[in-house]
């Protein structure tokens, strides 16, 4: 498994544990950096900038998902899956370092084996409408 997808796994793990804990995100991101025994190992670099960024953003990304879900609210997607277009959304629109092509396959991978059978589809169409957005979204 790639570096970038051992941190996105960590990334969603942090931000599904916060949201199913009812933690604050940042609290328990520093929580893990500070005392990496808290964790199974040591939060990649990436995962942190995964879960700052995704969290700096997250009422723009959380509207934009809103917004092209087509009648699917965020409180109605499963935990994992909304997690996942979070972090997706945050390396489509701003990251500039991964293609968005990688940020949607790797947010579909991680769906198909950690979600609902319908999620990977879900997952794709819905990151998909954001890149094809793009460019009125960043406009």
């Amino acid at each position: 498994m790639a570096a970038r997808t051992k941190a996105r796994k960590r990334a969603l793990d942090v931000l599904f544990e916060a949201e199913q804990r009812q933690v604050d995100p940042t609290t328990l991101l520093a929580e893990r950096v500070a005392d990496p025994g808290t964790a199974q190992t040591a939060l990649p670099q990436y995962a942190v900038d995964i879960v700052e960024g995704v969290l700096a953003h997250r009422d723009r990304i959380d509207e934009l998902l809103e917004t092209y879900s087509h009648g699917w609210t965020l409180e109605r997607m499963p935990a994992v899956d909304r997690a996942l277009l979070r972090i997706g959304g945050w390396e489509i629109l701003f990251n500039d370092d991964v293609p968005d092509v990688v940020a949607i396959d790797e947010a579909v991978d991680l769906a198909r084996s950690l979600s609902t059978d319908d999620s990977p589809s879900f997952v794709n169409g819905l990151l998909a409408r954001i890149v094809e957005m793009k460019p009125t979204i960043t406009a």
